[in-house]
Formats: structure tokens, sequence, C-alpha cells
């Protein structure tokens, strides 16, 4: 029976029951825009990469039945897809602990900018900082900086535990902290380091 059934009714029943479930999944665009916006707070604003174009091209009808199918399926499809946004969670950063966090990180990078910029910091590829040249900071500085690399990781990564568990999913911490090490990397300044493989490049 089912070869018998046209593409956009197919569409349909695909649609109706991947609603039943889509609210189990880690909402990653959600994340992303978390991410950008703490970034953003922490580093000062920045230019964000323009998104993908979309194609709006539609398949030409070839009868009557197939004309009815395609606009009930296109129907359906007004009607799921705002039901599947609204089912996708959002990224609730707004908590006290989140906040306290990042006004802690947003007053400590003034004083951790300059070694990023010489090249003494760098960003790693599981969303911490560390010393990546030491040799451009001076002995007299060195352990007030080492200082200030623990507060900052202590401070990451208790951010993405905190949005994690503040959004009632612990469990999304690894996932978190994947998308913050991607978006700190993404909008890093010109000349600053980062971690890619294991290797250490500048932006």
């Amino acid at each position: 029976m089912l070869n018998k059934l046209s593409l956009p009714a197919l569409l349909l029943f695909a649609l109706v029951a991947g609603c039943v479930t889509i609210n189990v999944y880690f909402p990653a665009v959600a994340a992303e825009k978390a991410a950008d916006k703490i970034i953003e707070d922490v580093w000062g604003a920045s230019t964000g990469a323009a998104g993908p174009r979309s194609s709006n091209q539609t398949a030409p009808e070839t009868h009557d039945v197939q004309a009815l199918l395609s606009r009930a399926a296109l129907a359906a499809l007004n009607f799921v897809v705002p039901a599947a946004q609204a089912a996708e969670p959002d990224l609730d950063i707004s908590s006290p602990a989140v906040q306290s966090i990042v006004s802690d990180m947003e007053a400590r990078h003034a004083q951790l900018k300059p070694y990023y910029e010489s090249g003494a910091l760098g960003l790693t590829e599981n969303a911490e900082i560390t010393i990546q040249n030491i040799g451009t900071v001076s002995l007299a500085k060195r352990n007030a900086l080492k200082q200030l690399v623990a507060e900052e990781n202590a401070d990451r990564n208790a951010l993405y535990r905190e949005i994690a568990v503040a959004n009632g999913h612990p469990e999304w911490e690894p996932k978190i902290r994947a998308t913050f090490a991607q978006r700190w990397i993404s909008k890093a300044q010109p000349g600053w380091y980062y971690q890619d493989k294991g290797t250490w490049r500048q932006k």
C-alpha cells in the first residue's frame, strides 16, 4: 500500500510522526545562539557569519490529485513546523548562577585580552583556555597569569554545567561544552591562537 502513496502524502506522515519525538533532541541551534550571546557579553559584540540562503524551488504539478496532496502536505507542514519549533526548548541563560558567572568572566576579560593578543594564551578544543607560549610573559607576571587562567577555566566549566542544570538537562553538559568550544574559536579575534586537532593555529 505504501508504494501507492505519493511523495507529499509520505512527507505528511513523516512530519506527523516526527513531531512526536522532536522534543527529546538537544536544541543545537538554540545552544549556538545562547553561546554567541554569552561570548558577546564576555568579549564584547562581534560580527557573525551570515547563514546559508534557502531555495524555494517546487516541483510542477502533474495532475489534480497530486496537486491536492501537495497542498495538503504544505498545509500540514505549516501546522507541524511551528509546533515542532515550539516543542524544541530554548536554552535559558538567565538564571542567577549563569549571570553571576558571566559577569565574573566579563570583568576578567580585560586582564586576559592582552595575553590573547600577544599569543601567550590560546583557546583549547575543550572550551577552556591555556598558556600556549609562556615565553611571551615576563617572570613577574607568570604566576598572576596562571591564577587568571585557573579562575577563567573554573568559571567556564561551571558555566556549561549551570546552563545544562538550569534547563533541566544535566546530560546536555558535554554538548553545551562542545558548542561553546566551536563558538569561542569562531568569534576569536584575528591573531588569537586556538587548537585544531591538537595543533596550535593563529586566526
